[in-house]
């Protein structure tokens, strides 16, 4: 495309009534940079009027459990997309080496890189942001078997959190939503 054309964007008609959509996300990764995905998304679908529903698996629990909620990691270990920090020139542009990831302090720098990102762009941090998203009207729901497993109760948990439920009573909120798993 050259600088003279322009771009159209073609946005599915999903009729004129909102309210009618439901969408669930399942939450299952507690890393920083996985909390971000499902909760941008449910911003927005609260935004377009949209029946939101967020639950909280397996080590999504990390964003809900109190105890760990403010402390979520990000790693370059593994993430071969990871880029090198910007600021650095030409090398801003390149892909961090992954032998670099499991140097000692490389989750702490990473942790602390992608949350001044996040913050340059006025995004919230996970909890603030979890609260915004219940004030907007977003149900907050805890997998029974994670919470569980993980030796949690009600009490552990992000004060927004509606309940603890099973995969059946998932399966019965989610009928008919659109499900989108982060």
């Amino acid at each position: 495309m050259t600088a003279t054309e322009t771009s159209t964007t073609v946005v599915p008609d999903f009729g004129d009534d909102a309210s009618d959509r439901k969408i669930c996300f399942i939450c299952s990764k507690g890393n920083l940079d996985m909390a971000y995905p499902a909760l941008i998304m449910a911003n927005g679908a609260l935004g377009e009027g949209i029946e939101t529903h967020i639950f909280f698996t397996f080590w999504g629990m990390d964003m809900i459990n109190k105890k760990t909620m403010d402390d979520l990691r990000f790693t370059p270990l593994g993430n071969a997309a990871m880029h090198m920090p910007p600021g650095m020139g030409k090398l801003s542009d390149k892909h961090m080496p992954q032998g670099m990831g499991g140097l000692p302090g490389m989750t702490g720098m990473a942790t602390k890189m992608l949350k001044k990102q996040i913050a340059d762009v006025d995004v919230p941090e996970v909890p603030e942001f979890l609260q915004m998203l219940a004030d907007m009207g977003a149900q907050l729901w805890a997998c029974k078997l994670s919470v569980d497993m993980m030796g949690l109760e009600q009490d552990d948990l992000f004060d927004e959190v509606i309940d603890i439920i099973n995969v059946s009573q998932f399966m019965e909120l989610s009928e008919g939503a659109q499900i989108i798993f982060v």
